[in-house]
């Protein structure tokens, strides 16, 4: 028996009826350090990194999603800038929009735990989280 393609977080993101999709060129700022915190993003295609204040760097891959620790636990601003590394297609979504998601669709917290555990299993293995 085949089993059923599952959704990834990126596509639930997209399926929201005030979802947006939109394509950025390398090189674009997506959001700034200290910006208000007003949607999670989804990535579909591309590299996108994060960096914080201290240059730490973080790098994203189609089919993560990012600026949701900003978003869940109301730190009212983003805490890191960031940058597509490649041309990037990316999914937005406003927050109680999101929030309501989560709502509909617990097992989403579960996929982005997973997400985090990964994130956090290569860095230890290759000591970056950027490839």
């Amino acid at each position: 028996m085949v089993q059923p393609a599952k959704a990834l977080p990126v596509d639930l993101l997209a399926s929201q009826v005030d979802g947006e999709t939109f394509t950025l060129p390398t090189g674009t700022r997506i959001f700034r350090q200290g910006e208000p915190v007003n949607a999670i993003y989804g990535l579909r295609k591309g590299i996108v990194e994060l960096i914080d204040k201290s240059g730490e760097r973080v790098c994203y891959r189609p089919g993560e999603l990012f600026s949701y620790l900003d978003i869940v636990w109301r730190g009212g601003a983003f805490r890191m800038d960031a940058l597509a590394r490649t041309p990037v297609e990316v999914v937005k979504l406003g927050r109680l929009s999101f929030l309501n998601l989560l709502h509909n669709h617990p097992t989403l917290a579960v996929l982005l735990i997973a997400q985090q555990h990964r994130r956090l299993r290569e860095q230890r293995s290759s000591g970056s989280y950027c490839y």
